[in-house]
């Protein structure tokens, strides 16, 4: 089959299926299976697609229709212009994130050491490892597996992050300071995760997802636990769910933090809060 034929014929498929972005999604798993630039395939529609690389790709369409994740099934997600190999081990880096990531990156000052409290895939350490070259990048998180990951990512970029397993700080040698706390960790209700797109209800790590009853156990968590742990001028910058914004300045003001400065996302929306003590 040409590649021409198949990106048409599977674009029909994925419209039936209800795929977003049909054509776009067939075309980067040709172009992830042909090991090709997408661009480059306007070039060779003509080209048979070998019957291997045509095995690969039924497999990746059926995952796709029935509502895997597209970063799952190529492998792959960008964050930050960086490519972060992913799997169902840990959640997909979402363009909200690179907010938080870019404001520690654009005031860091002279911080020399910094730790992501829930790493899953090493999205946040390893842009911070490979965008702040002297600075020490500790990485921490409850899942084996999702360390696995992250691991395999901060070798893929060459760079050089500390990883603990644990729950947040417990596994973290007790002398450790840290310049700037950084984490994207689990905000979403329980009570609203079955009402999720099912790309993310029936596919992600649920662990990564689930923020308790109102979403912000681990940012309360955070809150009480972080200031033991902060060098001093050190800051914390943890990302929100839409919607938390208020609640969470409260819970950080309650515990003796200055909220300096709340980051809204493209809908306007509170996403990132950083504090100081």
């Amino acid at each position: 089959m040409k590649i021409l034929d198949l990106i048409q014929r599977t674009t029909e498929f994925f419209q039936r299926r209800g795929v977003d972005s049909p054509r776009l999604t067939i075309e980067l798993m040709v172009a992830r299976v042909l090991k090709r630039k997408r661009l480059e395939l306007y070039l060779d529609f003509e080209r048979d697609v070998p019957e291997p690389s045509l095995g690969a790709l039924r497999e990746m369409v059926k995952r796709r229709a029935d509502g895997e994740p597209l970063q799952y099934v190529l492998g792959v997600a960008n964050f930050c212009g960086l490519d972060f190999a992913v799997d169902k081990r840990v959640l997909i880096p979402r363009p909200e994130t690179e907010l938080l990531v870019d404001y520690v990156v654009k005031n860091v000052g002279a911080a020399k050491a910094m730790v992501d409290l829930g790493a899953g895939s090493g999205a946040i350490a390893v842009t911070l490892a490979k965008q702040l070259p002297g600075a020490k990048i500790v990485a921490v998180d409850a899942s084996a597996d999702a360390l696995e990951v992250a691991r395999a990512n901060a070798a893929r970029h060459g760079v050089n992050v500390e990883f603990f397993h644990g729950d947040l700080f417990a596994p973290i040698p007790g002398d450790m300071r840290f310049d700037w706390i950084v984490s994207n960790p689990p905000y979403i209700p329980c009570g609203e995760i079955a009402s999720l797109a099912r790309e993310v209800r029936d596919h992600e790590p649920r662990a990564a997802l689930d923020g308790g009853s109102d979403g912000l156990d681990v940012i309360r968590r955070i809150a009480a636990e972080a200031s033991s742990r902060l060098a001093d001028g050190g800051r914390v910058a943890v990302e929100l769910c839409a919607g938390q914004g208020s609640e969470a300045g409260r819970i950080f003001l309650d515990n003796g933090w200055r909220v300096e400065k709340m980051i809204a996302d493209l809908q306007g929306h509170d996403r990132v809060l950083v504090a100081g003590r």
